[in-house]
């Protein structure tokens, strides 16, 4: 396979799957929803760099180990199950407090709307998710050519990956973003919340029950 169809038929399968819904893009659009497009960049940059990381063990063959031990794999799983229903249990708790914590109060109950704070909870969505990483064991070799570095090919490859995801981000960001004035609303904050809770707990769930 010539490099410059590698190229352009790993865009193609990792374009698709970026528009797909999923976790990252709930995430997203709720952060951005509610008005704080700092920590929506902050979680776009967090979970790019989990994907950028992850191509590169790829790329040196570390995520193989991945597949190949249960043990890591398992202990991967229930560490990513665990945190995506702890967010989602505080995201859906704080829809039922009159504290002035909850949804209703300035500050966000996952945070203020900070770059980093963002950043870490993208980062750490992306990397406690061992199917990220078992999709790029699977994917990514077949996409690289025979003669080409076989690192520096990966890195590049996953960085085509990167480009679609920061630019799939950008369209959603603007999207809630021109919502944001409603879903900013008590009512509208509380519903957007449980909504994206039971999203977030519901990927969590299958995470921990899927084989």
């Amino acid at each position: 396979m010539a490099s410059s169809t590698a190229l352009w038929s790993f865009a193609l399968v990792v374009g698709l799957l970026t528009l797909t819904p999923g976790l990252d893009t709930a995430l997203v659009l709720r952060t951005a929803a509610l008005g704080h497009r700092t920590r929506a960049w902050g979680v776009v940059l967090g979970i790019q760099t989990g994907t950028l990381i992850w191509g590169a063990l790829t790329s040196l063959g570390v995520t193989a180990l991945l597949t190949a031990s249960h043990l890591a794999y398992e202990v991967l799983r229930w560490a990513g199950a665990a945190y995506l229903l702890w967010m989602a249990v505080r995201m859906i708790a704080g829809t039922f407090r009159r504290d002035g914590t909850g949804p209703d109060a300035e500050v966000e109950v996952d945070g203020v709307d900070t770059l980093s704070g963002g950043w870490r909870q993208g980062a750490l969505t992306n990397l406690l998710n061992p199917k990220v990483g078992v999709f790029y064991v699977a994917v990514l070799p077949q996409f690289i050519p025979a003669e080409a570095p076989h690192f520096a090919t990966g890195l590049a490859l996953t960085s085509v990956h990167v480009v679609l995801g920061l630019i799939w981000s950008t369209v959603l960001i603007a999207s809630a973003t021109a919502l944001g004035a409603w879903l900013r609303g008590p009512r509208a904050r509380r519903a957007l919340d449980r909504v994206t809770g039971t999203v977030i707990g519901a990927f969590a769930v299958r995470l921990a029950v899927s084989d």
